[in-house]
């Protein structure tokens, strides 16, 4: 079964761009990526660019409205993914667990749903 595990963090609340904390955390992601890899569970996964490159769009009416920015106001913002093919919840949580952001912010993990053709 397929999982998402998104990402998320206060702004600011981790390592800083340009410093050794960060460059450790970049290091942390590289090795546990490969390691996803090896054990033959992820199916793909990225970062994202900062909150403030986002835009939010509805359809109303046949009418598309965009707004810049995320959809919801929160401290805690998203900022990447893996999605891992793994064979119950219980393994899901064992390798999201793993992913470095986790330990200042949070994961949240959910099925995906799968449509049959």
């Amino acid at each position: 079964m397929k999982y998402m595990a998104l990402i998320y963090a206060a702004e600011n609340s981790g390592p800083q761009y340009g410093t050794d904390e960060f460059n450790q955390l970049l290091e942390e992601y590289g090795a546990i990526s490969q390691r996803y890899e090896e054990d033959g569970v992820l199916l793909g996964g990225d970062g994202l660019q900062d909150v403030n490159t986002a835009t939010t769009i509805s359809v109303r009416d046949g009418k598309t409205e965009t707004i810049d920015g995320p959809f919801a106001e929160t401290k805690e913002q998203l900022g990447g993914y893996y999605l891992f093919e793994c064979e119950n919840l219980d393994q899901a949580l064992k390798y999201s667990a793993m992913i470095p952001s986790a330990k200042y912010g949070r994961v949240e993990v959910r099925p995906v749903m799968e449509y049959e053709e």
